[in-house]
């Protein structure tokens, strides 16, 4: 795991320049790889290449990038693991164009995959590749740079042309070291945030600047405006593909498929050359990767978690029963309010764009942990969207049904009578029932208005958007933030499901998986110099199952099924059937107690006003609210505050 940046475009800065300029990048994404640097130019091209390495295969110099590839065709900086390299070497050597080749330097995976492609092309070793990755390949023979992202898009890469240069790199803060960086906030991008607590891909927080999305590969050339990227791999493709050839066996054949597979995933996922062990959370999917760990280790593996005194946040114990009975080496630490909230000012530095999923706290809180005893650790992330994990699949799929009951005209009709009686009226009405309900379920007018808004949607992909928003409309709070209309990503794809549960976990796959939860785990680990592995995530294991069919992942009510069987192998059931509790912080006292004072100052009005990017009237409303403890507006008070935030520190 390593991060890298560069440029193509002759720059303003003299050619003099060009090592200080890729050694400023670089520095700034230091934390991603603290062991080693290096850069590379061609001047005559106008291309600049820097790395930094995290080393975790082949500690030696011969794991050295930039690296250039055997017949000097090509130069590489990568970041991520090919899991399989050593297959990849063995097919290589079966090939006699390859015979010819150099002799191997050493025996990590940038080598390997560079050999591969000077043999079998770029699409093609990508698609023999088992991996997580990112890269930047200059190829001298073609004059071309091509940028690559793994399947899932577990490892990030950001690209765009600032100023004449296309910039790109790891991680922003690469991009902004950088003389052209023009740094333009795109209000669009402000918006999405706004909705989803992230900003979608492909687009960033800065204007010209693009994520490029996971399973695709661009070719660049100086002084030619970026295309689109292609596609070598389709979660989309695969899903019509396992469609077409799903699985027929019986519910054991399943489960003991999936067991095979899973096992040998987190089997590959094990080896390194550094200390390694696993998150451990006490859930279904981590219980599971943990379990396939100490079966193949001769060895106690070491595990992580993280505890609250708060027992609605708090699932330590829960951990510590499943380490105990798995044998694992167990490492766990009681985190105090105030060690979660000195976390808090360094978050814009981590995530270098606004990004509010709250439990960014404790998982940067885990990896720190880990990372004070091993480099690499395993995870169980991706489980839900594979196997119908999230309550809100069956919560929007209850709702959805009910409404498809009712003509257009008639939801319309409904929509425009809630909205006709303000959110205040809507309050006043249900006070008579007030102290019978939670406080958290006590905002009946806005939770109106939000119903509202769901029944003029027509469309499935529509409805679960707005199902998932926090400001349901943020033009409201966000002047001139109009945003695109086909943000999602490939949800055309889920016209081929009769069944909405399994159309959304590929809208969250598609997008919340790569765009939220790996963002969070990697700038968390990354930020403190430790590599995450996601077995779950292995291609293979995503492709076979969506061959499942939905009642192997979804039964009574309760997702994951086929996993908790799997995970039934291993531990007692008592330990396995309990209800998720998600991983989180009371974001919503702390902004009533310990966080107020910070929170009140980025959200002043007059500040909110001088700066421009925000309407300051429904976001004061709302903090107020907040404030009197009747409301719990946490999400979306904190969606504001980590855009402040982060905009405090531009």
């Amino acid at each position: 795991m390593c991060g890298f940046a560069g440029f193509i475009g002759h720059c303003k800065t003299r050619v003099s320049d060009w090592p200080n300029v890729l050694d400023s990048m670089g520095s700034a994404i230091r934390h991603r790889g603290p062991d080693d640097s290096g850069i590379w130019t061609d001047i005559d091209s106008g291309v600049g290449l820097v790395h930094r390495r995290l080393s975790i295969v082949d500690l030696s110099p011969a794991g050295h990038q930039p690296m250039l590839s055997a017949s000097g065709r090509y130069v590489i900086v990568f970041n991520g693991e090919i899991y399989n390299h050593y297959n990849l070497r063995t097919e290589l050597a079966k090939v006699d164009a390859y015979a010819a080749a150099k002799a191997w330097r050493g025996h990590s995976d940038t080598e390997a995959l560079l050999a591969g492609f000077e043999v079998w092309g770029i699409e093609r070793t990508l698609q023999q590749c088992v991996g997580m990755f990112a890269f930047a390949l200059w190829d001298m023979q073609a004059r071309e740079l091509i940028l690559a992202r793994d399947r899932m898009g577990e490892k990030p890469l950001y690209y765009g042309v600032q100023n004449g240069v296309l910039l790109f790199g790891s991680e922003l803060k690469a991009l902004k070291a950088h003389p052209s960086f023009a740094g333009a906030v795109d209000r669009a991008a402000v918006a999405l945030q706004m909705r989803h607590n992230y900003v979608p891909s492909p687009y960033s927080i800065y204007q010209g600047i693009l994520k490029l999305p996971a399973g695709t590969l661009l070719r660049l050339k100086a002084g030619v405006v970026p295309g689109k990227p292609t596609s070598y791999w389709s979660l989309s493709d695969a899903i019509l593909t396992a469609r077409n050839d799903p699985f027929l066996g019986s519910d054991v054949d399943a489960v003991d498929a999936l067991e095979e597979r899973l096992l040998a995933a987190v089997g590959l996922q094990m080896r390194a050359d550094v200390p390694l062990g696993a998150f451990l959370s006490g859930g279904v999917d981590s219980s599971t990767i943990v379990a396939l760990m100490q079966a193949q280790s001769a060895q106690r593996v070491k595990t992580f978690t993280i505890g609250f005194d708060e027992v609605d946040y708090n699932e330590a114990s829960h951990a510590k029963a499943v380490a105990r009975h798995l044998g694992t080496e167990h490492t766990e630490l009681y985190v105090t309010p105030r060690q979660a909230l000195e976390v808090i000012p360094r978050l814009p530095s981590i995530y270098d764009e606004p990004f509010s999923d709250c439990s960014q706290i404790p998982t940067f809180l885990l990896s720190q942990l880990t990372r004070e005893h091993v480099t690499v650790s395993l995870s169980g992330d991706g489980g839900d969207e594979l196997f119908g994990g999230y309550s809100r699949y069956r919560k929007a799929a209850d709702i959805w049904r009910k409404l498809f009951l009712l003509p257009n005209f008639a939801r319309a009709g409904l929509a425009r009578l809630i909205r006709s009686l303000p959110v205040a009226v809507w309050n006043k009405l249900a006070v008579p029932i007030l102290p019978m309900l939670p406080v958290r379920a006590r905002n009946v007018g806005d939770k109106a208005h939000k119903f509202s808004a769901l029944l003029e949607e027509n469309d499935r992909v529509g409805f679960y958007k707005g199902f998932l928003s926090h400001w349901a409309n943020p033009v409201d709070i966000v002047p001139q933030g109009n945003v695109p209309l086909d943000y999602f990503n490939s949800v055309e794809t889920t016209e081929c499901f009769t069944d909405y549960f399994e159309a959304m976990m590929l809208i969250d796959s598609l997008n919340y998986l790569p765009d939220d939860i790996l963002v969070k785990v990697d700038r968390s680990a990354m930020g403190v110099s430790l590599e995450t592995r996601m077995p779950l995530l292995d291609h293979r294991v995503v492709e076979f199952a969506w061959q499942l069919p939905l009642h192997l992942k979804v039964r009574k009510g309760q997702g994951k099924w086929i996993l908790r069987q799997v995970l039934g192998k291993y531990l007692p059931y008592d330990m396995i059937d309990r209800p998720k509790m998600g991983f989180g912080v009371p974001i919503d006292s702390w902004l009533r107690g310990p966080l107020r004072d910070w929170a009140e100052c980025l959200i002043d009005e007059s500040r909110l006003r001088n700066e421009g990017f925000f309407n300051p009237r429904p976001i004061r409303e709302k903090w107020v609210e907040h404030l009197s403890g009747q409301r719990n507006w946490q999400y979306l008070l904190w969606d504001v505050l980590m855009f402040q935030a982060w905009l405090e520190e531009q």
